[in-house]
């Protein structure tokens, strides 16, 4: 047997709860009754009335509380053996992870609000794969295309700056990756969202994104940060805080570069959003386009399918319900 809901069981607290106010309320009844009879007399001033009936009550109402408890968590046992395919679409989220990521134009710094909203973007996709590059001077695929969205996260979780070794920023990594990852997947639409400030430092990107497009890559682009740009905070080998300098010694500022990501985005036939404030853009792309995506057929298994045993609980509590109902303290005239 299994419980399908076991969060429902931390509702036995209030069950606790109300058979103590069940029970409190009880004794008080009877502590209000001494006042005007004493117990032994009750026989035979009040000679229909039962009081092991009202204590009976009170346990059948607890029970009926026992018994919702029981069908809430949903008990389940028995299965069956059921084909499940998946279908759904391919989404390769590629994050920028260059120490012009640190820039706290964006709270609380570009990299940490790229990884929150791609939590969010997760919370929409059902049975959709998703996959993770992390990108900088080169790239690397650290989550390959899966329904496991937990172990994705467990792998977003641990993206930083060091997590390319490789120091500056190339869009055109990221997009040469994606394109080696899509390469075996035959699928009518493809998608590769890239989230960065736009920095690319390296490579031609456009014939890159040009050889996506031959290959049905629809290329996403959200572009975080500002134009007006911020001096990069990043920490020293003695683990204090100071801003990034070039090699001359100047202070290093990183800015919004938006033209290039709408080239890209124009080139693939995808868009480009910029994120701004509360709104990262991410569940723009995913509502209004990539959830419009012809879905494929994902490789199927078989998987147990229980069968739901609530309705035992819930016809139980039912019973009980109408017998207490029905149980009255006061004994039946015969006639």
């Amino acid at each position: 047997m299994k419980l399908a809901a076991q969060h429902m069981l931390h509702f036995t607290w209030v069950i606790i709860g109300l058979s103590l106010f069940i029970f409190i309320r009880l004794a008080f009844k009877n502590k209000q009754r001494q006042c005007f009879i004493a117990a032994h007399l009750w026989p035979s001033i009040i000679p229909d009335f039962i009081q092991r009936r009202e204590k009976g009550k009170a346990v059948l109402l607890i029970c009926v509380y026992i018994f919702v408890l029981l069908a809430l968590v949903r008990p389940q046992w028995g299965f069956d053996w059921q084909e499940i395919k998946r279908e759904g679409i391919n989404i390769m989220v590629a994050i920028d992870t260059s120490k012009s990521m640190l820039t706290q134009d964006v709270k609380p710094n570009r990299l940490e609000r790229s990884k929150l909203a791609i939590r969010d973007l997760l919370k929409k996709l059902k049975g959709d794969r998703v996959g993770l590059i992390a990108f900088a001077g080169g790239s690397f695929m650290i989550c390959p295309l899966t329904t496991d969205y937990d172990g994705f996260l467990l792998t977003l979780e641990h993206v930083d700056t060091s997590t390319i070794p490789r120091g500056g920023t190339s869009i055109s990594e990221a997009i040469a990756e994606a394109l080696q990852s899509y390469k075996d997947i035959s699928s009518k639409h493809k998608a590769l969202v890239i989230i960065t400030d736009g920095e690319d430092l390296q490579g031609n990107v456009l014939e890159l994104a040009k050889k996506a497009l031959q290959d049905n890559i629809k290329i996403f682009c959200v572009g975080i940060g500002t134009k007006e740009g911020e001096l990069i905070r990043v920490k020293n080998d003695l683990g204090q805080s100071e801003f990034l300098k070039d090699k001359d010694g100047n202070f290093v500022k990183s800015r919004l570069n938006e033209k290039i990501m709408q080239d890209i985005a124009l080139t693939t036939g995808g868009v480009y959003v910029r994120s701004s404030g509360a709104e990262f853009g991410l569940d723009v792309i995913y509502d209004q386009y990539l959830s419009k995506f012809e879905k494929v057929e994902f490789k199927s298994q078989m998987e147990k399918r229980y069968h739901e045993r609530f309705q035992y609980p819930l016809f139980m509590a039912f019973i009980l319900l109408c017998w207490e109902t029905l149980l009255t303290t006061r004994k039946v005239k015969k006639v």
